[in-house]
């Protein structure tokens, strides 16, 4: 059954506005995969902020071509799905990722990351990143250590001379401030 030319610019404009919300887009082929593999793929991209959709070529390569992300022609070829990450990155290349080793079927040809091209090893790397909340901390303590270490300097030499103090104080007028 033919599509009409409506249907074509709806579902062009559907996949282009999938491609601007987005901060990745990750073309695969998924040749041989299950409806039952489809729908826990589906699940898993859903739970970190993802989707995943099978796509028409043509009107898919249409769609990446209106956003400005022009992809090999190769790309498009056979069956193809693109998985659109809508809010953590690497959680969602994470899940892509582990959904892949279970499943030979499918096969990450590359994609777009913020707007920029993305290898297939790409994707990898940006699965083996740590998760949001991981990379804020390890950020954040990078931020605050020169401050912590600024203070531990600013507050050395009075805690050094309250030591010089105490050592040259009494017995008894050291324990003097404790029984007060």
């Amino acid at each position: 059954m033919a599509i009409t030319k409506d249907r074509k610019n709806e579902l062009i404009h559907q996949y282009g506005e999938w491609v601007k919300k987005s901060q990745l887009q990750v073309v695969m082929s998924y040749a041989g995969l299950s409806m039952k593999d489809v729908d826990a793929l589906r699940g898993k991209l859903r739970e970190v902020g993802g989707e995943f959709h099978v796509v028409k070529n043509t009107l898919a390569k249409l769609a990446f071509q209106q956003a400005g992300m022009t992809l090999p022609e190769e790309f498009f070829d056979k069956s193809t799905a693109v998985a659109f990450a809508f809010e953590d990155a690497p959680a969602f290349a994470k899940a892509l990722n582990e959904f892949g080793k279970t499943s030979e079927f499918i096969k990450v040809k590359g994609g777009y990351l913020d707007s920029k091209p993305i290898s297939p090893a790409g994707v990898k790397a940006l699965a083996d990143m740590p998760p949001l909340p991981v990379m804020r901390a390890q950020l954040l303590g990078v931020i605050l250590a020169p401050a912590s270490k600024l203070v531990r300097t600013l507050a050395e030499p009075a805690r050094g001379l309250a030591a010089v103090i105490k050592a040259h104080a009494g017995p008894e007028e050291a324990a003097a401030p404790a029984a007060g």
